[in-house]
């Protein structure tokens, strides 16, 4: 299993078609987005630049379990930040070690474009589960 990390990398796996959001729309617009396409975080652009993360969690936390008016709450007032980010050349058993470490499930991976850095994709922890079963047992033994 040990070779199988070694030899993927991040841009071999991750999510090319990430749903995004600026910065600047609020948490019900940020909701609507994540239901109409049935996904659970959005990465956050300003500029286009990742700034951060929203994810369903972070609403209910922030929003639902403190009654915030979602129609009046920016995403940037909301958002994880400061966001890790990879590159697409990173190994994959590295940003398991990453996530594990900074206890974040999902990783926006980035690659440079004209000398600056501009989003690739995203990867889970799901998605690198779903790989091999035998990434399961180790997921399991970190945790």
């Amino acid at each position: 299993m040990k070779c199988v990390l070694k030899s993927l990398k991040i841009g071999d796996v991750m999510v090319k078609n990430v749903i995004t959001i600026e910065a600047d729309y609020t948490i019900k617009h940020a909701a609507r987005i994540m239901s109409r396409f049935g996904i659970g975080c959005l990465v956050v652009i300003e500029n286009e630049k990742v700034v951060g993360m929203i994810t369903e969690r972070d609403i209910l936390k922030k929003i639902v379990a403190v009654a915030r008016d979602p129609e009046k709450t920016f995403v940037r007032d909301v958002a994880s930040k400061p966001v890790i980010v990879v590159g697409t050349d990173v190994v994959l058993d590295d940003a398991i070690r990453l996530m594990f470490k900074h206890e974040i499930k999902k990783l926006p991976v980035v690659e440079r474009y004209r000398g600056e850095e501009r989003l690739a994709g995203l990867v889970t922890l799901t998605d690198i589960a779903r790989l091999q079963p035998e990434l399961i047992e180790m997921l399991k033994k970190a945790l």
